[in-house]
């Protein structure tokens, strides 16, 4: 079964005053959805944007895998088991929360930055937190997320190209830039599929086009 969601539907967030436009898929702070908190592993698909010199000051996140996927600009991380990150377009960033740690992410360059942030439930919850980045991650080198049980799937397409939707009991396919479709269905920038035993499904792309797939076993 496919679910569309359409980046019209994304609850707003952020504080635009403060150069924050935020976008969520998932019942999010104020906009709380009883039938929308979580789709597999995931509970968290937010589009940000920051404006130069705009950013989250620090925050705490426990219990969460953190995977940040930057669309344009520059992300300066830093976070209090004492990382401190710039994350750049193709770049793959993870922040194993774990029993508790506190970050910062800021726009500290000249340009606008633009970032997809996802947050997945970890298998089992505490630990120790962990941070990992992957500079220039290939579309045929799949980023494995043991601690939440999922796979992402980076893929970058030419006009007219397809490539193959992997199969599992819980596939998110959400699209960064470009047309596709999937399944019969047209989407679009900042759409996303919601695939159930996801089997011989392949996304072909209208336009150029770069895909986010996170293919989980569980939910």
């Amino acid at each position: 079964m496919t679910d569309v969601r359409r980046a019209t539907e994304r609850y707003p967030g952020g504080d635009p005053g403060a150069g924050i436009e935020s976008w969520h898929a998932f019942s999010f702070g104020p906009h709380y959805d009883p039938d929308n908190l979580r789709f597999g592993a995931l509970i968290a698909c937010n589009e940000e944007r920051l404006l130069p010199g705009a950013g989250f000051d620090e925050h705490p996140h426990s219990h969460t895998e953190i995977v940040t996927w930057v669309v344009e600009g520059e992300l300066t991380h830093r976070d209090s088991a004492g990382h401190e990150t710039v994350v750049r377009a193709g770049d793959v960033q993870r922040l194993s929360a774990a029993a508790g740690v506190r970050h910062v992410e800021r726009n500290d360059a000249e340009t606008p930055l633009t970032f997809v942030q996802t947050w997945l439930a970890p298998l089992e919850p505490g630990g120790d937190p962990s941070y990992e980045i992957v500079h220039g991650i290939a579309d045929s080198t799949p980023y494995a997320i043991p601690e939440a049980g999922t796979m992402l799937h980076v893929r970058r397409l030419g006009a007219g190209e397809r490539t193959a939707v992997p199969d599992g009991a819980f596939v998110y396919v959400h699209v960064v830039r470009g047309e596709v479709l999937l399944d019969g269905v047209e989407l679009g920038v900042g759409d996303a599929a919601r695939v159930t035993d996801a089997k011989d499904l392949e996304a072909v792309a209208r336009t150029p086009a770069e895909l986010l797939i996170w293919e989980m076993a569980l939910g």
